[in-house]
């Protein structure tokens, strides 16, 4: 695992945290991790960020109307978490090559 200064880690951290009173919309249901595209028209538990945890404040219709009711909070939440590079690559690896050569025997 690679040592990082402690304020570097803090400083991301804090970074990707929510600010005080932005609001999600999570699914509601059984299952914690399903999709927000999953079931479009059951209703959307709205929750907002009190600087310690997610508190539910509402429930929506659907997902269109949770969606518009956490729209103003979707776009400062894309500006500040920072998307992986995906252009960047690693080097390619050498091919592998045998150590001796190989002659095919000749069938007659």
């Amino acid at each position: 695992m690679d040592d990082q200064p402690l304020g570097e880690w803090a400083d991301r951290r804090d970074q990707r945290r929510p600010v005080r009173g932005e609001r999600r919309h999570v699914p509601l249901g059984d299952q914690p991790g399903q999709g927000a595209h999953l079931g479009p028209d059951a209703p959307r538990g709205v929750q907002e960020w009190d600087g310690h945890e997610w508190v539910h404040i509402g429930i929506a219709e659907n997902l269109t109307t949770a969606a518009q009711e956490t729209a103003e909070h979707a776009a400062p939440r894309t500006q500040r978490l920072p998307l992986p590079q995906f252009s960047k690559l690693p080097p390619a690896p050498e091919p592998w090559r045998p150590t001796e050569v190989f002659h095919r025997p000749e069938t007659n």
